[in-house]
């Protein structure tokens, strides 16, 4: 952890909404002017989608029908270790993109699933924003979770989280229901190994919905749903506004629970204080 280079780390799995939560903070950063280098957990995994899928077959051959992205073999653990140390240090290190689709691929005139080359981050940012699988992972070798000064986990209940990355892969993706589905599965065991890490974070949204058939449920809307919100420690997080959300309740003494439509608006309350406070400190640092 760093005050003059401070860390945030949303993780969570594929379809766990991570994304909402990092569309929070780039409204935050924005209206705060705090300039972020921005890191996408995809850019470490090892090996590209052409690589991935023939190290996939090559897996199953061997009777191996859990090879995932989610497992240490397929991802840069040390490399990821590596950047959060260096930055909280220095403010800087290396990293790269993942072009999920061709209009990520096209600037670079690559071919979308591949990575683009390492580059230095932008000089002079104010702190370093992670969104990936493994942002607060510790494994025997590796313990990336003591390095974020905050640590978000992302947890649906599993029904929805596979009926969003179903949703997310065929709408957007072009995959079909079945390679999704078999995605889903293959990635099981090391899901239970090394995605939940949220024993390791500070807050915890979680959205429980439906416990439909994910194949065959719609997307949900956010009002269908319920968030609950978590803190590992509640000293000096001011609840009032958060209850003053129509259909807000607290549940405990550390966790509260929104309607799902107001996630973005709790989050913005939640996190902005974090944001003044990690730029006060970083302001004050020798």
């Amino acid at each position: 952890m760093s005050e003059r280079h401070p860390i945030i780390a949303i993780t969570g799995s594929s379809g766990a909404g991570t994304s909402t939560v990092t569309r929070t903070f780039a409204n935050i950063f924005r209206r705060e002017g705090v300039k972020a280098a921005i890191i996408e957990g995809d850019s470490f995994h090892r090996f590209d989608r052409k690589e991935m899928k023939r190290k996939a077959a090559e897996a199953e051959k061997t009777g191996n029908k859990h090879f995932s992205h989610f497992g240490a073999d397929n991802n840069l653990f040390g490399e990821l270790e590596s950047l959060f140390a260096t930055y909280a240090k220095s403010g800087t290190g290396r990293a790269r993109k993942y072009l999920h689709n061709d209009e990520e691929a096209a600037p670079y005139k690559q071919e979308p699933g591949t990575f683009t080359p390492w580059e230095e981050l932008p000089a002079d940012t104010d702190m370093l924003f992670y969104e990936g699988l493994h942002g607060a992972v510790v494994t025997p070798e590796h313990n990336i979770a003591q390095h974020p000064d905050l640590r978000i986990g992302v947890v649906p209940v599993i029904n929805l989280e596979w009926i969003q990355k179903l949703w997310r892969d065929k709408h957007q993706r072009g995959y079909s229901t079945e390679a999704v589905t078999d995605t889903i599965l293959r990635r099981m065991p090391d899901y239970e190994l090394h995605v939940p890490q949220f024993a390791h974070t500070h807050e915890l949204p979680a959205c429980p919905w439906w416990t439909r058939q994910p194949s065959s449920a719609r997307h949900p809307s956010a009002d269908e749903s319920m968030v609950v919100i978590r803190f590992a420690n509640p000293k000096g997080i001011d609840f009032l506004p958060l209850n003053m959300i129509d259909n807000s309740w607290m549940s405990r003494a550390n966790t509260i629970c929104v309607p799902g439509g107001k996630m973005e608006l709790a989050m913005q309350l939640i996190f902005t204080p974090f944001v003044w406070r990690m730029m006060e400190r970083k302001k004050r640092a020798p």
